[in-house]
């Protein structure tokens, strides 16, 4: 399965700024288009990475993972 994200991007002046829509806290800020592009989608996986690890922390030890598609 793969997920898709919305990237916010704009220039303001000389650099490039944008943030993913659905991950608060996703935000980058770049000298171009192409590199705040892959600057967003290496900070997207890290934070992923990390709510999900912190998520299964928080769960304990009886729990079970089960996959919600919308």
């Amino acid at each position: 399965m793969k997920n898709e994200y919305t990237a916010i991007v704009k220039q303001e002046g000389d650099w490039w700024i944008g943030w993913i829509e659905e991950i608060p806290g996703v935000n980058c800020q770049e000298a171009t288009h192409d590199e705040l592009l892959e600057s967003l989608e290496v900070t997207l996986q890290e934070a992923l990475a990390f709510n999900r690890e912190e998520a299964l922390a928080n769960a304990g030890a009886h729990y079970r993972e089960e996959r919600i598609a919308i």
